[in-house]
This record gives structure tokens, C-alpha cells and sequence, in this order.
């Protein structure tokens, strides 16, 4: 089934009141600065052609504690997505984030307004003790329907998490990156594969600075 990932803001009346920015390499640095060094791990399949997700072995039911609170967010996002775009669009959001269920899981909100409509996100996150990996479910006040799981784990203040997905009628890989190296101002990132993650295409990052 096709769903968009954190693409639920995709509306041509959004565009109006976003900055929209053509591209430029330096804009493309820029956007890159904190990440073009952290390559994505190699990508692999079972003989079902299912993902293998294994656990690092660092991974814990902690590694999201730098999170909880509120944050104010930058967003920098593809126009379009793998349609050999580079052109930004640049807006600001909220989140908060608060534990659950004993601290293997914890729900955040994302809150934009766009044209004067609000609009809210929700991802809910649970560690699996026995795996020790970690499960991202997406939902929104577009749709009102969790969507399937991103899954993976931090090691040293990284974080990959997978799964299969479908834009348009073509399938794709998909990739939430966390980097916590710097706790304060954490980076949320995300990427596309057409090509079952031979290479891949970054279509947006949140940068977090903490709000008090």
C-alpha cells in the first residue's frame, strides 16, 4: 500500500507561505554540513527479500532520553522527491516529547500551521527488549492512521531506521537518521532509494534546538 513519510505537508497551497529557495551548492552544503561525513550503513535482505535489521550492540531503552522535552525546529525539504529536485523549501515547527510504558516508549508531537490551518503529527516509539531495536510509527491529522514502522538502532550517537515503502507506483527504501552526537542540537534526517539503498536521495532534515 503507498503512504508518504513525513511527506503528509506535500500540498500546493503549502508552497505560498513556505520560503521556497532555488538551489545553489552552497545551500546544499549547508544543508549537508552535519551529515555528508556519516554514510548509511549497507542495506540488507533475507531470501524473502525482506529487510535484515540487526541491533548494535550499544542499543538500549536510553537512547532517546536526549529527546524528551520541547524543541523549536527547522525544516529544510525536497520540493519533490526523486525527481532530480534541488530546489529547498524552508519552514519552522515544534515538537514535544514525553516517555512511556516504563521508558521503552515515548510520543512526541509535531505542530506547523499552514494558511492558517493547524497541523499535527504524532510519532509513537517502542524498544523490544528482546531485539533491542527500536519501532518509529508515524500518523497525522491529514490521514488518522499509524503507518508501518521505520526499525533500527543508535550506535554512538547514530541512528538508522528502514523500511519498504512505495512513491508512487514505484517501491522504495526509506531512512529516518538520527545523529545525537551533539544532544542539544540533535539532526533528524530522511531519505529515498530507488534502487534498494545502492544509493540514495536525502529529501529533508529537522534541525532541533531545545526550547526552555
Amino acid at each position: 500500500m503507498a503512504y508518504k513519510r513525513r511527506g503528509q505537508l506535500d500540498k500546493t497551497n503549502i508552497i505560498s507561505i513556505f520560503t521556497t529557495l532555488p538551489f545553489s551548492p552552497n545551500l546544499k552544503n549547508t544543508i549537508m554540513t552535519n551529515n555528508k561525513d556519516i554514510e548509511i550503513p549497507k542495506v540488507n535482505f533475507d531470501t524473502n527479500d525482506e529487510l535484515i535489521i540487526t541491533a548494535s550492540t550499544t542499543s538500549s531503552k536510553y537512547d532517546f532520553d536526549f529527546y524528551e522535552g520541547k524543541w523549536k525546529l527547522h525544516n529544510k525539504k525536497l520540493k519533490t522527491r526523486l525527481n532530480n529536485c534541488f530546489e529547498w523549501i524552508e519552514f519552522e515547527s515544534t515538537q514535544e516529547m514525553y516517555k512511556v510504558l516504563g521508558g521503552i516508549g515515548n510520543i512526541d508531537n509535531y505542530l506547523a500551521t499552514f494558511e492558517g490551518v493547524p497541523f499535527e503529527g504524532m510519532s509513537v516509539r517502542l524498544y523490544d527488549p528482546k531485539t533491542r531495536l527500536w519501532s518509529i510509527y508515524w500518523a497525522d491529522s491529514n490521514e488518522g492512521k499509524l503507518q508501518p514502522a521505520v526499525v533500527g538502532s543508535f550506535d554512538n550517537g547514530i541512528a538508522h531506521f528502514y523500511t519498504k515503502d512505495v512513491l508512487g507506483d514505484e517501491p522504495i527504501l526509506v531512512v529516518f537518521r538520527w545523529d545525537a552526537t551533539d544532544k542539544d542540537n540533535p539532526i533528524w534526517s530522511q531519505a529515498f532509494s530507488p534502487d534498494g539503498g545502492q544509493t540514495w536521495e536525502w529529501n529533508w532534515f529537522m534541525y532541533f534546538s531545545k526550547m526552555v
